[in-house]
């Protein structure tokens, strides 16, 4: 896997819906595309972490693969212990290398021991059963996610879910199943809630319960907007000088509606103003401005920003 960390890189968090990943990276790589920034080596190197980072998870096939790889890569403490290294990309066995010492360190660290798997998961010799027979053991839990607009999270009802899970195999060894189920998603679904999918975690390689899914619920704050600690951010675009001297902007809601928002003067990049019950299911919602960027400028406002330059503006 790449060494970047992609929600870093485009601005975003973990349980930004895919939507957003997508507005997030059209951004910035606008931003910084090197048309617009000739002979910037910083913005260049920039757009090329972006770049990366829009490959891994831009799409949401390319963003449910590293999502799934790091997760599998977490439950190992890194790549895996005794060499051995776990592969996405094929099918049955997904375990590849380290021999069976490796495998039975990575099984202990993913499931919580890994003994008397001898047989059918290394080829060698199997061992001495124990006199007492330990408890069955269980499957690890597993994330998952589910994007869904307002409209969805607010009406509910059945949505389908895919994911990857580990199960055992015909001889004892984990292969990787890919699973469909039909999830009922209850009316007002909040972001960030998490429905418990009982045994549709990993299974474990010496049986017993298979683990749990958990799947969270990402609802598409829409454009401009973005989830931040649960709450919804709305940027709002003000031009300069509505900033310095004060005005009025035309702001949307999540809902719809539609209202003037007073700019008080010497306002500032980044200040904040909540609007009570005005977000999404009537909770709370922060407008931040930003500044309003214009592509192309008329011969007047050219002549404007001279003189202004001109007057240390």
């Amino acid at each position: 896997m790449s060494d970047i960390d992609p929600y870093g890189t485009l601005g975003v968090s973990k349980d930004a819906s895919d939507a957003e990943i997508k507005r997030a990276w059209r951004k910035l790589a606008r931003q910084y595309h090197p048309d617009r920034n000739p002979g910037d080596s910083a913005a260049e190197d920039r757009f090329k972490r972006i770049q990366e980072a829009g490959d891994l998870i831009g799409s949401p096939e390319a963003r449910k693969k590293y999502d799934e790889e790091s997760q599998m890569r977490n439950m190992f403490g890194g790549g895996g212990p005794g060499g051995v290294r776990f592969d996405f990309g094929g099918g049955g066995n997904p375990f590849d290398g380290g021999g069976m010492g490796g495998l039975e360190e990575m099984l202990g660290a993913m499931f919580g021991g890994a003994g008397g798997m001898g047989a059918g998961m290394g080829g060698g010799m199997p061992r001495q059963a124990p006199q007492q027979q330990s408890p069955l053991k269980k499957g690890k839990d597993l994330d998952i996610h589910l994007d869904v607009s307002m409209q969805e999270a607010k009406e509910g009802g059945k949505q389908m879910v895919s994911f990857t899970r580990l199960i055992k195999g015909h001889v004892g060894n984990m292969q990787k199943e890919n699973k469909k189920v039909n999830v009922n998603i209850p009316k007002q679904a909040k972001h960030g809630q998490s429905i418990r999918l009982k045994g549709m975690g990993h299974e474990h390689p010496e049986g017993g319960d298979a683990g749990d899914a958990h799947l969270k619920i990402r609802v598409d704050p829409g454009e401009n907007r973005r989830w931040e600690n649960g709450a919804l951010i709305q940027e709002v675009a003000v031009p300069y000088s509505t900033l310095k001297l004060g005005g009025k902007v035309k702001i949307t809601t999540p809902s719809g509606k539609t209202g003037n928002l007073t700019i008080q003067p010497n306002s500032r990049i980044g200040d904040r103003r909540r609007m009570a019950k005005m977000g999404f299911d009537e909770g709370n919602l922060d407008l931040e401005l930003i500044l309003l960027e214009n592509e192309e400028l008329t011969e007047e406002q050219r002549n404007i920003l001279d003189s202004l330059r001109d007057s240390g503006l």
